[in-house]
């Protein structure tokens, strides 16, 4: 018998969807409400076919041997990114039904997509992850007026094509409804983070590894030169300057391609010791490390982009108690509140300085833990932030389902009616 569940289909194409932890609870989120999900991705070097933690989410990978590192190898990048997504999805529409596509950013080219659904009149949306201008200006030495151009230009096309946009925060809402010319009805902000179920309360070194008494600080996260994790580096080099090396380490948890090149600065720099790097971690991992952790730390520099972007790494350190040394960023406070020791720069002498005050001061240690665990069971966790996501997907899909529901729960206010 056919399965009659509407049926999603999620596109991201910056890396395996194994590996991305928002995708995964989507997906989730997805199966628990009776939609059936499907996801196109890049294909992983164990090269699965279910999605880990779903029940039957199946992964159709494609390869992927292109990888930009200039102008025309990204263009070439995204091209093939395209036509491979193009290619499977038109596939699984020859195979079965699809209902509905979402596509998740960089690249901004799946408007194209957009508008083939569109044209058969059911539902795009757009999943704003990543902000692809400032990324470019970000990255480049030098950028292009006509690259920027071009990417401004796809990123609207991608706002204006989509059914409804999924937002990560209040500031890629505003930017779709300013820049984008969106309704603000259109517009969801969906946060990352971890789900109450998937943490367990750290901040304090709590879960300790056996007879290492050091207290750790600790970046979670990717490590690509936008990231400034040479600074988390270097601030360990001050530290150990300011009070030894005795009573604490620093852990880096993660990969990227400015992975090399942090280590070899941990050897210029002598802390090679007292720094510890420890890859890619699983999600398990990232758990224990985190509840093991006195301090965490956030060193994105201070730019138009940071200020816009809630990082993954801070929910996911606010949501164990963590305290959070981090530069004084808009989105960063609107995530971490009180449960952050902010400084201005994000320099490696800052950040040793409020490394140290916070190494020492255990009282302001618990406050700051106790604020960021109450502010992610109150508001962060995806318990909270899957409600308006599933809504979101039951106004597209199931509209009556959705006026029985904002009527028999009295959400009246959010049931603003999604225009298709």
């Amino acid at each position: 018998m056919a399965d009659r569940r509407p049926h999603v289909v999620i596109v991201v194409v910056n890396l395996p969807a194994e590996r991305d932890r928002r995708v995964i609870r989507e997906c989730q989120a997805l199966e628990a409400a009776g939609y059936r999900a499907s996801v196109i991705c890049p294909r992983g070097p164990r090269r699965l076919t279910v999605l880990p933690g779903t029940t039957a989410t199946r992964i159709h990978s494609f390869p992927q041997p292109l990888a930009g590192k200039g102008v025309l190898s990204f263009a070439a990048e995204f091209a093939w990114a395209l036509v491979a997504v193009a290619t499977r999805l038109l596939g699984l529409m020859l195979r079965t039904r699809v209902d509905a596509v979402q596509a998740c950013n960089p690249p901004d080219v799946f408007w194209v997509v957009g508008l083939l659904m569109r044209a058969l009149g059911r539902p795009f949306v757009f999943d704003h992850h990543d902000l692809s201008p400032e990324l470019y200006e970000c990255k480049a030495a030098q950028p292009r007026p006509s690259v920027l151009w071009m990417l401004r230009l796809f990123e609207r096309l991608s706002w204006r094509t989509a059914t409804a946009v999924v937002a990560t925060n209040e500031s890629f809402r505003e930017l779709a409804v300013g820049r984008g010319g969106c309704p603000p009805e259109k517009v969801v902000v969906v946060r990352n983070g971890p789900a109450l179920a998937e943490v367990r309360r750290g901040g304090d070194g709590a879960d300790g590894d056996g007879d290492d008494a050091r207290q750790k600080v600790v970046y979670v996260g990717v490590i690509n030169p936008q990231d400034n994790v040479e600074a988390t580096v270097l601030a360990a080099e001050r530290l150990a300057g300011l009070r030894g090396t005795d009573d604490w380490e620093l852990v880096v948890a993660g990969d990227g391609e400015s992975m090399p090149e942090l280590r070899r600065l941990a050897t210029e720099r002598g802390v090679e010791d007292v720094v510890r790097f420890t890859g890619w971690l699983e999600a398990d991992e990232v758990d224990a490390l985190l509840c093991s952790a006195s301090i965490a730390i956030q060193p994105d520099r201070p730019s138009r982009m940071a200020e816009m972007y809630t990082m993954a790494k801070t929910v996911e350190y606010v949501a164990r108690g963590v305290p959070v040394v981090a530069v004084d960023l808009l989105e960063t406070r609107r995530t971490a509140e009180a449960a952050a020791s902010y400084v201005e720069s994000g320099s490696p002498d800052e950040f040793a300085k409020a490394i140290d005050q916070l190494l020492s001061d255990e009282h302001a240690r618990a406050a700051m833990s106790a604020t960021g665990r109450q502010r992610f069971v109150d508001e962060l966790a995806w318990d909270h932030q899957v409600k308006s996501y599933i809504r979101l997907w039951d106004r597209l899909l199931r509209p009556s389902l959705s006026d029985y529901n904002e009527v028999s729960h009295g959400n009246g206010a959010d049931a603003a009616r999604l225009p298709i």
